[in-house]
């Protein structure tokens, strides 16, 4: 039956998926099922072999096209949840799975997700309109969407207690240092003062932008700002002198339904699966192919390659809707596990942005002492695979940034690769990986230009590979991987400076 979500694709690029022989509803029938008894046991160099760059990169293409279908609404491709593209995305994840028989059980998790868009902002501190300044995730928008008028007030201490927020605050714009407590509570807490908007500066170098995460009634429009745009301020502030501000914020914040899809073998143990996930929603900014179009097709062509063979153990793949807007469709679906379901999941790997163009190979330092034992083991097998290949690799925090944080905190063990973000290659990754030292591993990130061109395919290959070598692995056995503890069932990450790809602190 045709999932309610899905979307009718055009004829056009309908006949891009034929000739991938990837078909959509309706548009070929399935493959006859092979016995899995008759197949060979997975073995990682053999699902290694399947892997071809020019796959990957059709199935880029594809993806860039699914994403144009968000034009009409955004202007631009995108495949943030809740757009065509996005609808799109679902409909050709599960119509590739759908196509490959009975090697897969598909299951459709709907549940409602909290999405916002800005559409246009602008801040004036008394004559300067700061360059820096840019509206957090989840944002509500100024009073009637229009203009507010007020002084900037300064707020004690870090905003964290409504204590810290001054009686003249009232109709005022807060200005509030970034730290101790998440962005969501700076908000809510400057709104219950009587503040017409807040900023947040940041107390270290560089510019902020973030997430105020799950909306509150007081809530109000809410800027990030540089600590170079924020010093001129605070030096007027500290003199008494006033700085009247204008403050305007035209968004929305609103709750949809969208969809994670779920495929696990219906051969292999099913009380021991590894997991695996990726995101398959963009920023609304644009189309998103290598963030995360290069996991989501990553996940998509390992599946298809691992139907040639037999497992010992459950593969379940993901494909998590919500990812930008906080991590919430990995999080929604942890926390309707049941303890017995939890306990079949014997280890998560994430796999977000594998081929920025800048790239750096980046293993998350996941470690037993911090995360559900087990991760440190996951990692020592990324590490062991790069060097086993003679390929550079950098250990990157494991500070809340995709979407293994909801299984770390109910007991599962994870971790994953990245290539990079919007973090600076320094002069040693340079000599490592080349590329180009100052700039972003991915200078397209959360951008229009994330596009086809944005990849770089020797990146994608290479980790391609890892992940069929990490699936490989366990599919085969979980011999001297770490039974589960349930006993040790949460970790607290509250503490972590992101929740998905946004600053929360």
């Amino acid at each position: 039956m045709r999932p309610s979500w899905a979307l009718t694709l055009s004829p056009a690029l309908l006949s891009q998926v034929h000739g991938l022989q990837i078909p959509f509803f309706g548009s070929t029938t399935p493959q006859a099922p092979i016995s899995n008894a008759a197949k060979e046991l997975v073995s990682s160099d053999a699902l290694q072999a399947h892997v071809d760059a020019a796959n990957l990169l059709n199935r880029a293409k594809i993806l860039y096209e699914i994403a144009e279908l968000g034009f009409d609404e955004y202007n631009h491709p995108t495949r943030v949840i809740g757009s065509k593209g996005h609808l799109g995305t679902i409909d050709y994840i599960y119509s590739t799975i759908a196509a490959l028989g009975d090697y897969y059980s598909i299951t459709n998790q709907s549940f409602p997700a909290v999405t916002g868009n800005v559409f246009e902002s602008r801040l004036v501190l008394g004559h300067a309109v700061p360059e820096s300044a840019r509206p957090m995730g989840l944002t509500p928008a100024t009073s009637s969407r229009e203009p507010v008028y007020g002084s900037v007030v300064a707020v004690a201490n870090f905003g964290c207690e409504l204590s810290d927020y001054p009686s003249d605050l009232e109709g005022g714009i807060a200005f509030i240092s970034r730290g101790q407590c998440p962005f969501g509570t700076k908000s809510d807490l400057a709104g219950k003062a009587g503040a017409i908007a807040a900023v947040v500066y940041n107390n270290e170098k560089g510019d902020l932008s973030g997430t105020l995460g799950t909306p509150t009634p007081d809530h109000v429009a809410t800027w990030g700002l540089s600590d170079r745009d924020a010093a001129p301020v605070l030096e007027k502030l500290h003199n008494g002198e006033k700085i009247d501000a204008i403050a305007y914020m035209d968004a929305i914040v609103d709750t949809i339904s969208t969809t994670n899809i779920i495929a696990q073998t219906t051969a292999g143990d099913p009380d021991n699966c590894v997991m695996l996930g990726a995101h398959s929603d963009s920023v609304a900014e644009g189309p998103g192919i290598n963030d995360d179009g290069s996991g989501t097709l990553t996940l998509l062509e390992l599946a298809t390659a691992l139907t040639h063979y037999n497992v010992n153990n459950c593969v379940r793949f993901a494909w998590w809707a919500g990812e930008e807007e906080g991590l919430l469709g990995s999080e929604y679906y942890v926390s309707v596990l049941e303890s017995s379901e939890n306990k079949k999941i014997r280890l998560f790997m994430d796999y977000d942005m594998l081929a920025s163009p800048n790239y750096a190979y980046q293993v998350y330092n996941a470690t037993n002492a911090a995360n559900p034992v087990g991760s440190e083991q996951l990692r020592d097998l990324y590490v062991d695979f790069y060097e086993e290949h003679g390929l550079n690799y950098t250990f990157i925090p494991f500070d809340g940034r995709s979407d293994y944080v909801g299984f770390i905190q109910n007991g599962i063990p994870g971790g994953g690769i990245a290539t990079g973000a919007e973090g600076v290659k320094t002069e040693e990754e340079q000599a490592m990986f080349g590329g180009t030292a100052g700039d972003w591993y991915d200078p397209c990130y959360h951008q229009y230009c994330d596009t086809v061109d944005n990849v770089d395919l020797d990146a994608w290959e290479w980790n391609t590979k890892l992940v069929a070598h990490s699936i490989a692995t366990y599919a085969r056995s979980f011999d001297g991987f770490p039974e589960r503890d349930l006993a040790v069932n949460t970790f607290a990450t509250s503490d972590w400076k992101y929740y998905g790809h946004s600053l929360q602190i």
